[in-house]
């Protein structure tokens, strides 16, 4: 799957730049906007901590969604392939990663789904710590609508777990505890 999803564009228009973030993203027609924002520490340690977290994947780890190929590094042109549980089933769904956000105050990364995932559209996953306060941020953005006639019909389901997945990502990067041995993100 993941060869297979390497060859093939993304399956939605472009227009939509998680990157230009609030202020900036397009939301065409048809496509829904999530977002969630929280406070999951504070200081370098935090930031330093959750970046190593997030290069662990650690914001899918819920039980019900876990990425299947947790060896991929952040980098762009990764393939992320993330497996949900719902109704029973499990689904993959393959996404290449856009672009890294890798600033001193700012961590992150965006993917955009392919034509081996169940919805179109773009996710961001970025990290922020004010320099004044300390406070170290986790900032999901994701756009999308269904691709798969699965996904269409079952359109309020699909979105009810869309949600759930947002507050549950913060909520899991709130309550990881700092690990030394495990501050650095897997290096290429």
């Amino acid at each position: 799957m993941l060869e297979a999803a390497r060859r093939s564009p993304v399956n939605y228009s472009r227009l939509i730049d998680t990157r230009a973030g609030l202020a900036g993203i397009r939301v065409p027609p048809g496509y829904a906007m999530d977002r969630a924002r929280c406070e999951i520490g504070r200081g370098p340690e935090a930031f330093a901590a959750a970046r190593a977290a997030l290069g662990r994947w650690e914001q899918f780890n819920l039980g019900w969604v876990r990425v299947a190929n947790p060896e991929a590094k952040i980098e762009t042109g990764e393939m992320v392939a993330v497996q949900a549980h719902g109704l029973g089933l499990w689904s993959i769904n393959v996404s290449r990663i856009l672009y890294v956000i890798d600033e001193p105050a700012r961590f992150g990364f965006a993917y955009g789904t392919t034509e081996l995932h169940v919805e179109r559209g773009e996710e961001r996953f970025l990290l922020e710590i004010d320099q004044d306060s300390g406070a170290v941020f986790y900032d999901l953005l994701a756009v999308s609508q269904p691709a798969h006639w699965l996904a269409r019909l079952g359109f309020p389901y699909t979105r009810s777990r869309q949600r759930r997945f947002a507050r549950e990502s913060s909520r899991r990067m709130q309550t990881l505890e700092p690990d030394p041995q495990r501050l650095e993100p897997p290096v290429n």
